[in-house]
């Protein structure tokens, strides 16, 4: 049997209800609280993550509630995978549902800025969807090397 190329890893689901937002926050910066990260590195991660999760909540599940399939994994080197999966609508065009201020929801408090968030917290984003099958979106992110502890 071959060793796993990461380190540790989570899975786990919940419905797509807003409440559940903060719920997977909470489990990435636990989860990922075991790599010593700097303040603005799990700010980063949980802003990045909420952004996906909040795009599965909205658009995936546009008319009733679904299940969001959420995996963290810390691999070697201090990188970090996010994967976010649901199994809602899709998205038709990926790469026109990545620009900046698209959005597919006619309420006028979203912005269409997810996936430029994910972006810019993040070190690479990777979206996968099929119309009528899902989206799958994977988070990656490189921690600051971590200080010895006589500060060098």
């Amino acid at each position: 049997m071959s060793q796993p190329k990461y380190l540790n890893e989570l899975k786990t689901s919940f419905p797509s209800l807003s409440e559940n937002e903060r719920l997977a926050r909470l489990i990435a910066g636990s989860f990922f609280s075991s790599l010593d990260p700097l303040a603005d590195e799990i700010s980063d991660i949980k802003t990045a993550l909420s952004e996906a999760v909040t795009n599965c909540i909205v658009h995936a599940y546009k008319n009733h509630i679904g299940r969001i399939e959420l995996t963290l994994r810390i691999l070697p080197e201090r990188n970090i995978y996010i994967k976010i999966k649901d199994r809602g609508c899709g998205i038709e065009n990926i790469g026109q549902a990545m620009q900046p201020l698209f959005t597919t929801s006619s309420d006028e408090e979203r912005a269409g800025l997810g996936f430029a968030v994910m972006e810019s917290f993040t070190d690479e984003v990777v979206v996968r969807s099929k119309p009528d099958r899902g989206t799958t979106v994977i988070l990656k992110k490189k921690l600051c090397a971590k200080e010895n502890s006589n500060g060098r």
